[in-house]
């Protein structure tokens, strides 16, 4: 009986668990109905097990006449309505879905709610079946014994009520089947469970030990830049100490400026315009008579006599002091304005964001359950509608640049042929880092954007960064993105070309190659398109 009810309470969670899926707006109907079937049935036999033993209870009762153990009759005959409840739920679902309707939402939460409420009573019934109701059968079972023993009356009791026994062995081999049946397929499930348990200790042993890894890279930095901070925080601290109450001081003296010293100005500066408004005729007429008499030795040619006297050209010498340099200035793959020659830098940060978003917001994994289909064929099969997907956000992002914001570009058929094969690149690492290392791998694609923001010298002369980030810049794939972009916009210069298109190659070759030397694609795909097949078989 214990047995029966822990099996009835995993045929709640599994109730629970359709109930869950079918809150979700996009279900695949074939799937959910095969999936309501499967509960349907656990139900209707979970039903008919709980019948038998709430009549093997009855009659246990009937000799019994227990008060504790009719209450448990009762608890069990309540969880019995419950189930047929849920039935009921389960087959108005059903028939809504296959009219092509989407199921009521009302009949959704009901069948949660109640195979939530049915958990919890099986639950609290197997915990307390060993210290209360186990007794009380027992007590029961004592009663039949000693009835059966008393005395030749007992015993025409007893033969009355022989069919009763019968039919309560009936009940218990019945429940007895139907816990079988559970351990059994448990015990064909337990050697799948293992191997995937080993697998997933294998890749988060793997993920440790890259950690580690960038941990050992991380504490060299923080050793060096550490003191810098500290010798910074000195001289702040030293400031406060000693240049503090001087500036507190000068400020002091210009406020008593502002309270006392301005009235006397404010007075000095009425002054200064009464004498505008007196004197400033009388001087006006003394600069006219000054400049007429200026006019009269002009004309006279005394200027210019004087200028022969002191050396000449006076044109010429004023020319030579406005402008003694002379500057001779060529302009090489020159970009008339700071936003095209941002553009590059902004446009490979836009494709790295879009193939983020497109691990984030796509499925990677591939439905296997047959294993049709090989690792690789997995891999490369997804990657190509990645790809895909990379290259119309590249044709959007490039044209959009050239034709909507009118960015400078030099040429534009190569600009937009560059974009495409950055968005390649960006696309097979984001995947890439997914496939091996999971979830773990979104955070890993957000982390490495960080890191290219500084080291990549796409806004300021990578030299002018601290040794840190100068060390991973030959390595950062943005390097040669914004390179690249950059040769397209101001004008191609083949040798950086060729340079740039060749470390794309290389980091496209790198990411193949570990994706194969780490068979992760292919434990990684085995694994969910395994997770996919049990599922189906605990609901079937």
């Amino acid at each position: 009986m214990k047995q029966n009810l822990l099996l009835l309470q995993q045929t709640a969670f599994a109730v629970a668990q359709m109930a869950e899926r079918l809150e979700n707006a996009d279900i695949d109907p074939a799937t959910t109905l095969e999936g309501l079937g499967s509960v349907q049935t656990r139900l209707e036999t979970g039903s008919k097990v709980l019948g038998r033993t709430i009549h093997l209870l009855e009659q246990l009762n009937r000799f019994a006449d227990s008060p504790a153990l009719a209450e448990r009759i009762t608890h069990l005959q309540t969880l019995q309505g419950k189930l047929d409840r849920q039935m009921t739920l389960i087959a108005a679902i059903t028939a809504a879905i296959e009219r092509g309707e989407q199921p009521a939402r009302e009949l959704i939460a009901e069948l949660l709610r109640l195979s939530g409420a049915a958990a919890d009573r099986l639950d609290r019934l197997a915990g307390r079946f060993d210290a209360e109701t186990a007794p009380l059968m027992q007590q029961a079972l004592e009663k039949i014994k000693s009835a059966a023993a008393s005395s030749a009356e007992t015993l025409k009791l007893a033969e009355t009520a022989m069919p009763g026994l019968e039919e309560m062995l009936a009940d218990v081999k019945a429940g007895i089947s139907h816990g079988l049946e559970g351990l059994t397929a448990l015990q064909h499930d337990l050697p799948a469970l293992h191997s995937k348990v080993l697998e997933g200790a294998k890749a988060l042993q793997a993920a440790l030990d890259q950690f580690n890894a960038a941990l050992n890279k991380a504490v060299p930095f923080l050793e060096k830049e550490l003191p810098k901070v500290e010798e910074k925080l000195h001289l702040a601290a030293e400031f406060v100490r000693k240049d503090l109450p001087e500036v507190e001081e000068q400020i002091r003296v210009l406020s008593d400026f502002v309270q006392h010293r301005l009235p006397e100005l404010e007075s000095s500066l009425d002054q200064v315009a009464g004498l505008i408004r007196t004197d400033l005729p009388a001087l006006e007429d003394a600069v006219r008579h000054a400049a007429n008499k200026l006019r009269e030795v002009e004309s006279e040619q005394h200027f210019a006599e004087l200028a022969k006297l002191l050396k000449g050209d006076i044109a010429a010498e004023s020319e030579f002091l406005a402008k003694p340099v002379h500057i001779n200035e060529q302009r090489l793959y020159a970009i008339p304005n700071y936003g095209s020659a941002m553009s590059p830098f902004y446009a490979v940060l836009s494709l790295w964001v879009g193939a983020t978003l497109l691990i984030s917001l796509l499925r990677v994994d591939v439905e296997n359950s047959k294993g049709q289909y090989r690792g690789y064929q997995m891999y490369f099969g997804r990657l190509l509608f990645f790809l895909t997907i990379g290259t119309l956000q590249a044709l959007i992002m490039s044209l959009g640049d050239l034709f909507l914001l009118g960015t400078y570009v030099v040429n534009k058929f190569w600009f937009v042929l560059f974009a495409i094969l950055v968005s390649h690149v960006f696309v097979t690492i984001t995947y890439t880092l997914l496939t091996i290392f999971g979830n773990i791998g979104k955070g890993i694609a957000i982390i490495f954007m960080v890191f290219q923001f500084s080291s990549s010298g796409g806004t300021f002369p990578i030299s002018t960064t601290s040794p840190f980030f100068q060390m991973l810049n030959p390595f950062m794939p943005f390097t040669y993105a914004i390179s690249l972009l950059r040769e397209s916009v101001g004008g191609i210069y083949t040798e950086t070309v060729l340079k740039d298109v060749a470390a794309l190659f290389i980091i496209i070759g790198v990411c193949y190659l570990l994706a194969l030397l780490l068979k992760k694609p292919l434990s990684g795909f085995t694994q969910r398109s395994a997770e996919n097949a049990k599922k189906t078989k605990i609901i079937s």
